[in-house]
């Protein structure tokens, strides 16, 4: 399947690693915790240290994170935004109003949405947007990624890199996923979970639900040593309640297995049936990934939002992302109620995506 497109209903408001899940530990800071996944991650961009803008540079949370960030070598950065502003030792700073590209940029930009109508006057307004710049940083190869969305709407931040950089070959669907870490090593790989489409698909039919279900076990992959096992969830599991929901799941099931055969993906199945061994053996029997899943696929934007929060707010769960699959280079939104840390955690998850990129 080639040629991508927008997302159903888009929301108005990931080399392979070894799987250690996320048993969690005291880091340098008294009271913080962090994650094995985290750590690997920050490892491994901190061997080939890839360049990642910031576009939100005037927002504390991002001048936080830049400040661990070089502290701790993990990326080079270039934060946008008022240099006046903005004060980060090891940072290049760049305002996209003044810069010395900004003109190039708006060159380039015009030439890609020519087709859409886009004058070089429109272009070089659309260049003073932070975002449009350092999306076109990207584009034309002066940085490696881009990580926004802190104190932006998702839209804001996938609108230019579709517009710009276009999706992946062979991508029907960009989605998006949460990378979960808790403590209860009984789930998932070791208390690792990967959620999705916890952030940008609002009601995804049974087709893009596939799409969602066989992207997420291709980013698993990526990121864990062991074999993905999909849970399409609903409130239903095999059939037991009727309804449009399990009707889409089951449907969206089958779907999965017919594009992509090798993938052990079951549904549908209720949370404790797809984690719970002694629940999926009553409610699934004979189904080789109830009881043991590590990759959560919900109904819709609705379940899944409010399921990855529950997990974080509730259980201390950490959530890295959201991290957008599908796109051609590596663009990465962030939750408007993240902290720095998260910032800090999606900037290494993104230069390890530039590093898979290569």
């Amino acid at each position: 399947m080639t040629g991508g497109r927008w997302p159903h209903n888009l929301q108005a408001s990931t080399r392979e690693w070894p799987a250690r899940g996320c048993k969690r530990k005291t880091s340098r800071q008294e009271g913080e915790s962090m994650s094995e996944f985290l750590d690997r991650m920050k490892s491994a961009a901190k061997k080939d240290k890839k360049k990642i803008v910031l576009p939100e540079g005037e927002d504390p949370r991002t001048i936080a994170a830049a400040r661990q960030i070089v502290d701790e070598g993990i990326a080079e950065l270039v934060i946008l935004g008022d240099p006046a502003k903005v004060n980060v030792p090891g940072v290049t700073v760049i305002d996209p109003r003044t810069a010395e590209k900004h003109d190039e940029y708006a060159a380039a930009f015009a030439e890609l949405r020519k087709k859409k109508g886009v004058t070089l006057p429109e272009a070089m307004e659309q260049m003073n947007d932070a975002t449009y710049f350092g999306t076109m940083m990207v584009k034309m190869g002066d940085a490696d990624g881009l990580v926004s969305g802190a104190c932006h709407s998702t839209a804001n931040t996938l609108r230019p890199a579709l517009q710009i950089l276009k999706t992946a070959p062979g991508t029907k669907l960009v989605s998006a996923f949460f990378i979960m870490c808790t403590d209860k090593a009984e789930y998932g790989e070791n208390g690792t979970l990967l959620f999705a489409d916890c952030g940008l698909n609002i009601n995804p039919t049974a087709d893009e639900l596939s799409e969602i279900a066989i992207a997420s076990a291709n980013s698993w992959k990526k990121y864990m040593s062991s074999e993905p096992k999909v849970a399409m969830l609903s409130f239903s599991t095999m059939g037991s309640a009727k309804g449009d929901v399990p009707t889409k799941v089951q449907e969206a099931t089958t779907l999965a297995h017919e594009k992509a055969p090798e993938l052990a993906v079951d549904g549908d199945l209720q949370l404790d049936a797809a984690l719970v061994p002694s629940v999926a053996e009553l409610k699934a029997p004979g189904s080789t990934v109830a009881g043991h899943a590590n990759v959560l696929v919900f109904p819709d934007l609705e379940a899944g939002n409010i399921g990855y929060k529950l997990v974080q707010r509730f259980a201390g769960a950490e959530a890295y992302g959201p991290v957008l699959q599908g796109i051609a280079k590596p663009v990465n939104d962030l939750s408007r109620g993240c902290s720095a840390e998260d910032i800090v955690g999606v900037v290494a998850i993104t230069a390890v995506q530039a590093q898979m990129a290569e």
